[in-house]
């Protein structure tokens, strides 16, 4: 008795240091300090702070009511948000099912024999059992395969809210991209305008004498110029709202929509702490429950070197009693358990392990490097954002001055001491300066987009 105590208390310290029953703990070696950079700090460290602008809800983010219809209209109608809801469905049922391995199976399995020796007459046998079989759970290989399917229901979940961020954030992308192009459009159309008004200045000018062909041809392929980017910003336009109708799950058509001067976006954009974006971010979520999964999976192959303990049980009636065939049958009940211990499975259960182990370990590396990459990107819209308001700044100023640089160009042309080579040059770069602007405060736009999406926005 004292030796089979001992064998207890060994096999219990063994299965304690393989963790067969411990479940799935974050690694310690996993790091997530550090990961943001300051668009302005000297020591290129974001300080830590409480608030984080991915725990807003999308509608404190993107105030313009059209654009929240059309999320709304994307969240209930796009193709792969269905699907998602619908794989977390099939994730669902398949950890049902994982949790109902610990019952008993039981199957109703009736037999009937017609024998006949020598042309005598035929004998009739039946049996009519209900076969029982419960495998018990000893060294947890049902216990992690369950946790290993409730690591798959989860990242199902957090695949759901991924693309659920994706297309909110998709969305408004697209939005603000129509906004930038309508804003581009009015823009070159004005400035269409101003090039046919120059060269019909130009035709009377030349009539007059105070301007020759060469003059008057120069402002014609200005304003063809002009009048075929508009062409293609008209486009571009027409392909947008295609791309952001199909987005939303219906056919290409119009999209009704405000403009570009109207959008008003957070001014403070905050980070919050690095180890937020562990619990917010679902692809670094779905990496974490890829490295659980792959954790039980190891566990599972340590199980795989113990017995496992099945026991069977039959009950039902039979006419069969051996030689003799009974009329009525009686009752036939067994039970019967058997235990497997492997002892040589030609290396298999080693490779399983060994293998089991370096997916564990891929998926570990995998996940911290999707927290790098999620570090990356926040730190990435945060200096966008900062660069594009700068850039902003200094877009005005150039527009400013540029568009007195037309009016001065202008007068100096009534009076004789500038050329019409002078005033196209400065209307060109007057457009040129005021779409890059527009482009510009696009970027800032959708650098707050970025931000969003980077820290886990949109989730439910």
């Amino acid at each position: 008795m004292k030796k089979q105590v001992i064998g207890m208390v060994c096999l219990a310290a063994m299965m304690s240091s393989c963790h067969i029953y411990k479940a799935y703990e974050r690694p310690e070696s996993i790091d997530a300090s550090g990961i943001y950079r300051d668009p302005a700090s000297a020591t290129d460290t974001l300080a830590a702070d409480t608030a984080n602008m991915g725990n807003l809800p999308w509608k404190e983010v993107f105030r313009d009511a059209q654009l929240q219809a059309l999320i709304e209209e994307g969240l209930a109608n796009n193709v792969d948000m269905q699907a998602a809801i619908l794989r977390v469905e099939e994730a669902k049922v398949m950890l049902t099912s994982a949790r109902l391995s610990y019952l008993p199976s039981i199957n109703f399995a009736p037999q009937g024999t017609l024998s006949s020796f020598d042309k005598s007459t035929p004998s009739k046998t039946y049996q009519l059992p209900v076969v029982a079989s419960w495998e018990v759970d000893l060294f947890g290989k049902l216990l992690n395969a369950n946790r290993s399917q409730k690591a798959a229901y989860l990242q199902s979940q957090y695949s759901q809210q991924a693309v659920r961020s994706q297309i909110i954030c998709g969305i408004a992308n697209i939005y603000y991209s129509l906004l930038m192009l309508d804003r581009q459009v009015e823009i070159t159309t004005e400035t269409s305008a101003i090039y046919k008004e120059n060269v019909r200045v130009m035709e009377a000018m030349k009539t007059a004498g105070m301007a020759n062909e060469a003059g008057v041809a120069q402002m014609r392929a200005a304003s063809h110029q002009v009048d075929a980017s508009l062409l293609d910003l008209k486009r571009q336009v027409r392909e947008t709202e295609n791309s952001l109708a199909v987005l939303l799950g219906k056919a290409p058509q119009t999209i009704s929509r405000t403009t570009l001067d109207e959008q008003v976006m957070p001014e403070e954009l905050t980070a919050g702490v690095p180890l937020q974006l562990l619990s917010n971010r679902p692809d670094v979520k779905i990496a974490e429950m890829n490295l659980a999964s792959a954790y039980y999976t190891t566990n599972q192959a340590r199980s795989a070197f113990y017995p496992g303990l099945t026991i069977t049980g039959t009950a039902g009636w039979t006419n069969s009693a051996g030689m003799m065939v009974v009329n009525p049958g009686k009752v036939i009940l067994s039970a019967v358990a058997s235990l497997a211990q492997p002892i040589f499975n030609r290396g298999k259960l080693i490779a399983n392990l060994k293998v089991s182990k370096a997916e564990e370990k891929i998926a570990q590396m995998n996940y911290q490097q999707t927290i790098l990459e999620a570090g990356k990107e926040v730190s990435d819209a945060l200096y966008l954002y900062d660069t594009q308001n700068k850039k902003l700044i200094e877009d005005r100023q150039q527009v400013e001055q540029l568009d007195n640089a037309v009016t001065y160009t202008k007068a100096l042309f009534q009076s004789g001491e500038a050329t019409y080579l002078e005033i196209l040059t400065a209307q060109q770069n007057l457009l040129s300066a005021q779409l890059t602007e527009v482009a510009d405060n696009f970027q800032r736009i959708q650098a707050v987009i970025d931000l969003y999406s980077a820290l886990g926005g949109g989730r439910e």
